[in-house]
Protein backbone atom coordinates (compact mmCIF):
# COMPACT_ATOMS: atom_id res chain seq x y z
CA UNK A 1 0.00 0.00 0.00
CA UNK A 2 1.34 3.21 -1.02
CA UNK A 3 -0.36 7.16 0.28
CA UNK A 4 -0.17 10.24 -1.57
CA UNK A 5 1.37 13.57 -0.18
CA UNK A 6 -1.63 14.23 1.23
CA UNK A 7 -2.48 11.23 3.16
CA UNK A 8 1.00 11.90 4.70
CA UNK A 9 0.22 15.15 5.19
CA UNK A 10 -3.23 14.46 6.92
CA UNK A 11 -1.40 11.60 8.92
CA UNK A 12 0.95 13.54 10.20
CA UNK A 13 -0.52 17.06 10.79
CA UNK A 14 2.33 18.70 8.42
CA UNK A 15 1.59 20.88 5.95
CA UNK A 16 2.30 19.27 2.04
CA UNK A 17 4.75 22.85 2.00
CA UNK A 18 6.71 21.16 5.19
CA UNK A 19 7.02 17.73 3.41
CA UNK A 20 8.38 19.18 0.27
CA UNK A 21 10.98 21.12 2.39
CA UNK A 22 12.07 17.64 3.83
CA UNK A 23 12.34 16.47 1.22
CA UNK A 24 14.49 18.97 -0.38
CA UNK A 25 16.71 19.12 2.43
CA UNK A 26 17.25 15.36 1.54
CA UNK A 27 15.34 14.21 4.85
CA UNK A 28 13.36 12.01 2.58
CA UNK A 29 15.29 10.16 0.05
CA UNK A 30 14.00 6.36 0.71
CA UNK A 31 10.53 8.08 -1.06
CA UNK A 32 9.91 6.71 -4.38
CA UNK A 33 8.54 8.59 -7.04
CA UNK A 34 6.17 7.31 -9.82
CA UNK A 35 6.03 8.08 -13.14
CA UNK A 36 4.36 10.71 -12.97
CA UNK A 37 6.60 12.23 -10.73
CA UNK A 38 4.18 12.13 -7.63
CA UNK A 39 5.92 10.94 -4.22
CA UNK A 40 4.82 7.41 -3.21
CA UNK A 41 4.69 6.57 0.43
CA UNK A 42 4.89 3.30 1.84
CA UNK A 43 4.69 2.30 6.14
CA UNK A 44 8.08 1.66 6.16
CA UNK A 45 8.46 5.29 4.35
CA UNK A 46 6.05 6.47 7.44
CA UNK A 47 8.37 5.29 10.45
CA UNK A 48 11.08 7.10 9.05
CA UNK A 49 8.53 10.36 8.70
CA UNK A 50 7.68 9.83 12.39
CA UNK A 51 11.32 9.47 13.54
CA UNK A 52 11.51 13.24 11.39
CA UNK A 53 8.86 14.53 13.41
CA UNK A 54 10.26 13.64 16.75
CA UNK A 55 13.57 14.82 16.26
CA UNK A 56 11.88 18.33 14.90
CA UNK A 57 9.92 18.29 17.67
CA UNK A 58 12.36 18.33 19.82
CA UNK A 59 13.99 20.67 18.86
CA UNK A 60 17.23 18.91 16.07
CA UNK A 61 17.97 20.40 13.89
CA UNK A 62 17.26 20.02 9.97
CA UNK A 63 21.33 19.35 9.04
CA UNK A 64 21.45 16.78 11.96
CA UNK A 65 17.84 15.38 10.93
CA UNK A 66 19.79 14.87 8.00
CA UNK A 67 22.99 13.15 9.47
CA UNK A 68 20.54 10.93 10.93
CA UNK A 69 18.64 10.36 7.79
CA UNK A 70 21.92 9.69 6.00
CA UNK A 71 23.39 7.02 8.54
CA UNK A 72 20.56 5.66 8.17
CA UNK A 73 20.63 5.18 4.71
CA UNK A 74 23.98 4.08 4.86
CA UNK A 75 23.21 0.69 6.41
CA UNK A 76 24.62 -1.17 9.50
CA UNK A 77 28.14 0.21 9.80
CA UNK A 78 26.84 3.84 11.10
CA UNK A 79 24.85 1.61 13.98
CA UNK A 80 27.22 3.95 16.39
CA UNK A 81 27.12 6.70 14.77
CA UNK A 82 23.57 7.07 15.06
CA UNK A 83 23.61 5.89 18.75
CA UNK A 84 25.99 8.81 19.04
CA UNK A 85 24.11 11.38 17.92
CA UNK A 86 20.47 10.22 19.63
CA UNK A 87 21.94 9.40 23.11
CA UNK A 88 23.55 13.63 22.74
CA UNK A 89 20.27 14.35 21.09
CA UNK A 90 18.46 13.00 24.60
CA UNK A 91 20.95 14.62 26.71
CA UNK A 92 19.83 18.31 25.64
CA UNK A 93 16.11 16.90 25.75
CA UNK A 94 16.66 15.84 29.54
CA UNK A 95 18.60 19.24 30.27
CA UNK A 96 15.66 21.05 28.50
CA UNK A 97 13.33 18.77 30.75
CA UNK A 98 14.83 19.80 34.24
CA UNK A 99 14.72 23.84 33.34
CA UNK A 100 11.30 23.37 32.15
CA UNK A 101 10.79 21.43 35.21
CA UNK A 102 12.11 24.20 36.94
CA UNK A 103 10.00 26.82 35.44
CA UNK A 104 6.95 24.83 36.19
CA UNK A 105 7.64 25.19 39.95
CA UNK A 106 7.85 28.59 39.73
CA UNK A 107 4.59 28.87 37.60
CA UNK A 108 3.23 26.47 40.24
CA UNK A 109 3.80 28.76 43.26
CA UNK A 110 2.85 31.79 41.36
CA UNK A 111 -0.81 29.44 40.94
CA UNK A 112 -0.74 28.81 44.63
CA UNK A 113 -0.66 32.79 45.68
CA UNK A 114 -3.56 33.33 43.13
CA UNK A 115 -5.28 30.40 44.12
CA UNK A 116 -5.00 30.78 47.91
CA UNK A 117 -8.09 32.63 49.35
CA UNK A 118 -5.89 35.23 51.38
CA UNK A 119 -4.43 35.94 47.66
CA UNK A 120 -5.44 39.74 48.13
CA UNK A 121 -3.47 40.22 50.86
CA UNK A 122 -0.24 38.32 50.00
CA UNK A 123 0.14 40.23 46.82
CA UNK A 124 -0.47 43.22 48.76
CA UNK A 125 2.30 42.26 50.65
CA UNK A 126 4.24 42.22 47.82
CA UNK A 127 3.21 45.44 46.18
CA UNK A 128 4.58 46.53 49.83
CA UNK A 129 7.96 45.36 50.02
CA UNK A 130 8.70 45.67 46.68
CA UNK A 131 7.49 49.70 46.38
CA UNK A 132 9.52 49.65 50.11
CA UNK A 133 12.35 48.76 48.69
CA UNK A 134 12.16 50.93 45.66
CA UNK A 135 11.86 53.89 47.84
CA UNK A 136 14.70 52.90 50.03
CA UNK A 137 16.99 53.01 46.76
CA UNK A 138 14.99 56.20 45.78
CA UNK A 139 14.17 54.57 42.69
CA UNK A 140 10.41 54.60 40.62
CA UNK A 141 7.59 52.60 41.92
CA UNK A 142 7.16 49.92 38.69
CA UNK A 143 3.97 49.46 39.28
CA UNK A 144 1.30 51.40 37.13
CA UNK A 145 -0.60 54.56 39.76
CA UNK A 146 2.10 53.89 42.51
CA UNK A 147 4.51 57.03 43.07
CA UNK A 148 7.49 57.11 45.33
Amino acid sequence: MTYSIKEVSELFGLSIYTIRFYDKQGLLPFVAKNESGHREFTVSDLSFIQTICCLKNTGMQIKDIRKYIDFCMEGTSTIDSRKTLLSEHREQIMEQIVTLNENLKEIDAKLDVYSSPDAVEIISAQRKFVNDEKRELKLASPFAGDSR
